[in-house]
């Protein structure tokens, strides 16, 4: 038995040390029975060593998801420090993309009843959520800043690829393929999260008296090529859109053709 004791001595891993403690105090108490029932106590001992070698280690493994998510819960607080190029209602400061993703997660509740195709309203409210995380690492492209638009595919993959790669492998999967399914912008889910992506900066304009596109200079044209799918997924909604949009042209805040 003095080689299993150095053994305990010299092991790194304590929970193994445990394991082996554990052994050595039942094959002691055996070795003072017959050599039938010792071998009999033996077999008992290393299959309950087993159960609790697995248990413990199924405990490991799950204290090591938690220490993921709690990874990724405070590194999307990062998000709060992104600011886009939309004012608030009230004109005063511009809103950060947190402000913005539950802002547009809401409004997919209250707007479902305008989508022309049927949606799932708790995937879509997921989905936007997590679709500006990528943000932290790639920064806020303005919507009409075209060369940031140019590079703006591939700064978003590879932040993806990382922060989606915080989580446990199959939480960090399924919001990867939600990102993934709204930058795609093929299904009825990913067209109605855009449209509410979309609609939501043309309401806080009407709201702050079209404080961004002055400030950008925005011209009808852009507004249209932006939102020419909107009309395929609400046709109530994009009606909203071009009052909106008619009414800060005629405002002077939105210039009517390009220069």
């Amino acid at each position: 038995m003095q080689w299993t004791y150095a053994v305990i001595i010299h092991w790194k891993n304590e929970k193994t040390a445990a394991f082996l403690v554990i052994y050595i105090c039942l094959n002691l108490f055996t070795e003072k029975h017959d050599g039938t029932k010792c071998k009999w106590y033996n077999t008992l001992i290393l299959k309950n060593l087993q159960i609790v070698k697995d248990n413990m280690q199924k405990a490991g493994e799950n204290m090591d998801r938690l220490e993921q998510q709690l990874q990724f819960i405070v590194e999307i607080d990062k998000v709060k420090n992104v600011f886009r190029q939309t004012y608030l209602a009230d004109g005063k400061r511009k809103e950060n993309d947190a402000e913005h993703s539950w802002h547009i997660a809401l409004m997919a509740y209250l707007l479902q009843e305008y989508a022309d195709a049927p949606v799932d309203v708790p995937k879509v409210m997921l989905m936007v959520l997590i679709h500006d995380l990528v943000e932290i690492d790639a920064g806020d492209t303005y919507a009409y800043d075209a060369a940031g638009a140019a590079t703006k595919r591939e700064r978003e993959l590879k932040a993806a690829e990382r922060i989606f790669g915080i989580l446990p492998e199959d939480q960090g999967r399924y919001l990867r393929s939600l990102w993934d399914e709204f930058e795609e912008y093929e299904t009825a889910d990913a067209k109605y999260a855009h449209l509410l992506d979309n609609f939501q900066p043309l309401i806080l304009n009407d709201a702050s008296n079209g404080k961004s596109w002055e400030e950008h200079v925005v011209k009808k044209e852009q507004i249209y090529k932006r939102n020419e799918k909107i009309p395929d997924t609400s046709k109530e909604v994009w009606k909203k859109m071009q009052e909106i949009i008619q009414k800060h042209i005629e405002l002077g805040h939105v210039k009517e053709t390009l220069e």
